[in-house]
């Protein structure tokens, strides 16, 4: 490998982030939050999170905090739940407006997107970027609303991109090119960098590299062999010059559910009716994407602060809920908890798609269990989620809800 310069080519990957989702479509579905402190809280009771909050709010300081600390900051703000099928459909919709322009369009979460113009039938036809992306920001406003705000980044590769639409927000729109990517670093530091976390930082700053203008500068050699300590180093000399290193999508491994639990509790019945709810939810999600899976995993939190996780792998497929439930209580039983339970956590890995389906003994008879689950799955996409449910989850309804998935888009 040798040395690379940089990225020279026309920016032809813009990435468009929604401000504030969460807020913004609050304050958009409701004019009496316009211009007002808001935030929306996985639980709006004091210790709930704040997963987003208005630029009202970010002004004062208040971002990712539990409620009682905002307020503290400010009394007024609002605090409002998540309403997941608002975002949802808001998701939808943004990605509609995109696809009006190119094929390529890529969710990287539920308020951001990549949008690759490479080929595009504007771009052939002498369209600028930066007039596409103002004529984004202009549709976004007509579908979504006159409230609602996008920065857009356009540059050589998605990194790059991404710098640029974190600069001049909110409802900006900047590029970055081979020619203004040292004064665009000179303004930031390295935690501003996406990918770069507390733990990369301390590794960078052993190696004397402070600024982001000292990561550009640092040979290949030292960030592969020195820093990183692995092909992670090239990955990152080539991403900071604008070469695209970042476009593989990962294949989906496992799926899993978690919960936090209200009623801290030792109580090995009422832990196994939260798997139960969470045995469905996860279920319904492996087979929505046509899989099933041949390994459960359990981990749970409790109150002295410890951890414990098992898991199991199984040579036949796991496919219905019941399956997955028995698994995972089997896994409880054999659980020793030194403390109340404060936490719940399970998934399902070693997927695989369950076409061509192997058939089995009992296909035809009361024992099953796959057409059962297929029959009330159709009842439940039909009706709505949870119509029918086993008998364990009955008056479950307000436990563990649907929530806002963050980062994956897969389930929308």
């Amino acid at each position: 490998m040798v040395d690379l310069d940089l990225n020279n080519k026309q920016p032809m990957i813009m990435h468009v982030d929604l401000n504030s989702c969460y807020a913004i479509i609050e304050q958009q579905a409701n004019r009496l939050l316009r211009h007002k402190s808001i935030g929306v809280a996985a639980y709006t009771t004091p210790r709930g999170f704040i997963i987003a909050s208005s630029y009202e709010a970010k002004r004062q300081g208040i971002k990712l905090m539990r409620v009682q600390d905002a307020r503290e900051i400010d009394p007024n703000i609002i605090i409002l739940a998540p309403d997941p099928e608002k975002y949802f459909d808001a998701h939808r919709r943004f990605r509609a407006v995109l696809e009006r322009y190119t094929d390529l369009v890529t969710p990287k979460s539920i308020d951001e997107f990549i949008v690759d113009f490479q080929g595009s039938r504007m771009v052939n036809e002498g369209y600028d970027l930066v007039d596409v992306g103002y004529r984004i920001k202009k549709d976004i406003k007509d579908i979504l609303g006159e409230y609602v705000t996008v920065n857009i980044g356009i540059a050589p590769n998605r990194f790059l991109a991404k710098v640029a639409a974190g600069l001049d927000k909110p409802d900006g729109l900047n590029v970055i090119t081979a020619t203004g990517i040292n004064n665009v670093y000179g303004q930031l530091n390295l935690m501003d960098l996406p990918g770069i976390n507390h733990r990369y930082k301390v590794r960078l700053n052993l190696a004397q590299i402070f600024t982001p203008l000292d990561f550009l500068e640092a040979p290949m050699y030292k960030l592969k062999h020195e820093v990183f300590k692995s092909v992670v180093g090239y990955y990152w000399y080539l991403r900071l010059r604008g070469f695209e290193v970042d476009a593989q999508e990962l294949a989906t491994r496992s799926f899993g559910n978690d919960f936090a639990v209200h009623e801290w509790t030792t109580d090995r019945e009422a832990i196994a009716r939260y798997i139960m709810k969470l045995s469905e939810k996860t279920g319904r999600r492996l087979r929505r994407h046509g899989y099933q899976a041949h390994g459960v995993y359990l981990g749970l939190a409790f109150s002295d602060h410890t951890w414990l996780g098992k898991s199991r792998r199984f040579r036949e497929s796991i496919y219905s809920t019941q399956e997955l439930y028995s698994h995972l209580v089997k896994l409880l039983d054999v659980m020793v908890l030194p403390a109340s339970v404060i936490h719940i956590n399970i998934s399902v890995f070693d997927i695989e798609p369950i076409t061509p389906i192997q058939l089995s003994l009992f296909d035809g008879t009361r024992l099953d269990s796959r057409s059962l689950t297929m029959a009330t799955d159709e009842i439940n996409n039909r009706y709505g989620e949870f119509t029918v449910v086993p008998a364990k989850m009955a008056n479950m309804e307000h436990i563990i809800i649907k929530r806002v998935p963050f980062g994956s888009v897969r389930d929308i």
